[in-house]
């Protein structure tokens, strides 16, 4: 299967209490990479996980995993990390991640072998026989992402994995997501944090009510604005104002506007030839945050601010 879709879903539709959750669905992942479910809480990234995952079954639609139209019988081969964290407290660490290993069918031995690796490479070294209990909140979510991934499956699946944990424990993560793809993994995680999907994925889907706004590469949805131009001159007018669009912006002398799509060459030109007096030009392609408001909306751009959407992780 190298080369194809780790996973694939035609028209998923689930609703609850007669309302749609999910509304007809389309995604293509494929195999190898890392892509991002990106939305606002309580846009349906959740329930599309689970039913890719065959937790719930969808209303309508159909959908396979590695190749199999039925979830549980490629569940040997998934990690799954849902959005509710659950570790037995009196359990040593090492312990919980070799249990949630032969869960999907590692033998115990080889998983206890696994998780102090793991442990010890992920900063975890002095907790390996210590309890659930004694570590942090980030602490324990770290373990249970190393139990997600310690039989090491084929697909890695994430739902909303990088909520509640530090700066710190966030680049651990993208780090431990960007390995296990290196290794051949493919890993599918949903997030609210647009910094996250920038950083890591090769594509994305963009869900907001329920159904996709966009779907493929990162570098597309930013492709979907023009690059901005950002413009000091030293002279407050003359002809070179003729070479300004009309809807650029103007803030403290700085002017703000879209690449005219003739390129910068003739914006150039006059602006030189007016006499402006360029002291500062630069071009900046616009961020997934930009596009995502361009494609999702002001509303769900909104919502993703409210819970954390626009945070930056060093």
């Amino acid at each position: 299967m190298v080369g194809g879709l780790a996973i694939e879903a035609k028209g998923l539709f689930k609703a609850f209490d007669g309302k749609a959750a999910v509304d007809g669905i389309d995604l293509a992942v494929p195999e190898g990479s890392i892509y991002g479910i990106l939305g606002p809480n309580g846009a349906g990234k959740t329930t599309t996980l689970r039913m890719l995952l065959g937790i719930i079954d969808p209303d309508r639609g159909s959908s396979t995993i590695l190749g199999r139209a039925h979830p549980l019988e490629a569940a040997k081969l998934v990690g799954y990390l849902p959005e509710e964290r659950g570790l037995y407290p009196a359990m040593k660490t090492k312990e919980a991640v070799a249990f949630m290993g032969a869960l999907r069918g590692l033998p115990l031995g080889v998983g206890r072998e696994r998780a102090e690796g793991l442990l010890r490479d992920n900063g975890l070294g002095d907790y390996v026989d210590k309890p659930i209990k004694s570590l942090s909140k980030g602490m324990a979510q770290t373990v249970q992402l190393l139990g997600t991934i310690v039989h090491r499956p084929r697909l890695i699946v994430l739902d909303e994995p990088f909520s509640g944990l530090d700066a710190i424990n966030q680049g651990r993560l993208e780090t431990l997501i960007r390995d296990e793809a290196a290794g051949g993994a493919t890993i599918i995680f949903s997030t609210h944090v647009i910094a996250h999907a920038e950083r890591l994925c090769e594509r994305i889907a963009i869900i907001a009510g329920g159904r996709i706004k966009f779907e493929g590469s990162v570098a597309d949805a930013r492709d979907r604005l023009r690059p901005q131009v950002r413009l000091r001159t030293k002279a407050a007018d003359g002809p070179w104002r003729e070479t300004i669009p009309a809807n650029a912006r103007q803030e403290q002398g700085l002017w703000q506007f879209e690449l005219p799509r003739g390129g910068i060459e003739p914006l150039l030109r006059g602006l030189l030839d007016g006499g402006a007096g360029i002291e500062e030009l630069s071009i900046e392609r616009p961020g997934l945050h930009e596009a995502f408001v361009a494609i999702a909306g002001e509303e769900a751009a909104r919502e993703m601010a409210d819970h954390g959407g626009t945070e930056i992780v060093a």
